[in-house]
């Protein structure tokens, strides 16, 4: 069960630090930019994966969600790692998943 929860932190902590960046990134930066539609997108969350900020990021939710699935109160392991990461790792399968429809549909990213 160790195996599953450290899986399950580190998906979750790499869906969650390539998107809190990303937000910002979106809100702040998409008036800026010169490439237009699924490439910008791409082309930003690439960039980011090389950043000390994602990196950063990653190491400390991994350790927050770890230590949470250590808790020995039952009530607070549900609430602070198999909530959060349940729902962060759908969110990231969902977003996976949508990149991979548009590149089948539309054949290429740019």
């Amino acid at each position: 069960m160790n195996y599953v929860r450290a899986i399950l932190s580190g998906v979750a902590a790499i869906v969650a630090a390539e998107l809190i960046p990303a937000m910002w990134w979106f809100v702040s930066g998409l008036n800026r930019q010169k490439a237009t539609g699924l490439a910008a997108v791409a082309g930003g969350l690439t960039e980011s994966l090389f950043s000390f900020t994602f990196w950063g990021l990653f190491i400390l939710l991994f350790v927050l969600f770890f230590a949470a699935s250590r808790l020995e109160h039952k009530a607070l392991r549900v609430l602070l790692f198999w909530i959060p990461t349940i729902v962060i790792s759908a969110v990231g399968a969902l977003i996976f998943a949508l990149f991979g429809y548009l590149i089948a549909r539309f054949g290429h990213l740019g």
